[in-house]
């Protein structure tokens, strides 16, 4: 596998972080490799893009913590961000483009909505608009872990 420069992992607090975390380091290259752990707060449009968010923030804050645990194991060149915007995807994508990464790692839960598989709103986005490689770490059906099947 080719190696990568840079990986921008966005994280949002579920049980998909730690192994899309854990994939983003894996795709650097070891010598040189630097990952981004970004986390977005979306913010209301009835409030301002500043607004003060204090349990919001410090959500942010304790997750990104922990990625940073996660990511310290690959010992390689981390940043840890966190971001206010109005739709996380756009922040992604801008945040890739700003950074010049060579590819955005995405872990979603397995979500349904009206009783059908959804990606959600950002993951589209992101594929959408990106301008480099994306790779989506889908969480793990909630059937197969509660019944323990493989």
């Amino acid at each position: 596998m080719e190696r990568l420069s840079s990986v921008l992992v966005a994280v949002s607090g579920d049980a998909s972080d730690d192994p899309a975390v854990k994939l983003g380091c894996e795709m650097l290259d070891p010598q040189n490799g630097a990952l981004h752990l970004l986390y977005i707060i979306e913010v209301e449009r009835g409030l301002p893009l500043d607004a003060e968010v204090a349990p919001a923030t410090a959500k942010g804050e304790d997750i990104l913590r922990h990625v940073e645990e996660v990511a310290s194991e690959y010992k390689c060149s981390t940043e840890a961000e966190l971001l206010q915007a109005r739709k996380a995807g756009a922040a992604v994508v801008q945040e890739a483009v700003n950074r010049e990464v060579d590819a955005i790692v995405l872990g979603i839960p397995f979500e349904e909505r009206y009783g059908a598989f959804t990606l959600g709103d950002t993951a589209p986005y992101i594929l959408k608009n990106a301008p480099c490689r994306v790779v989506l770490w889908r969480g793990t059906h909630p059937d197969t872990v509660a019944t323990g099947a493989a």
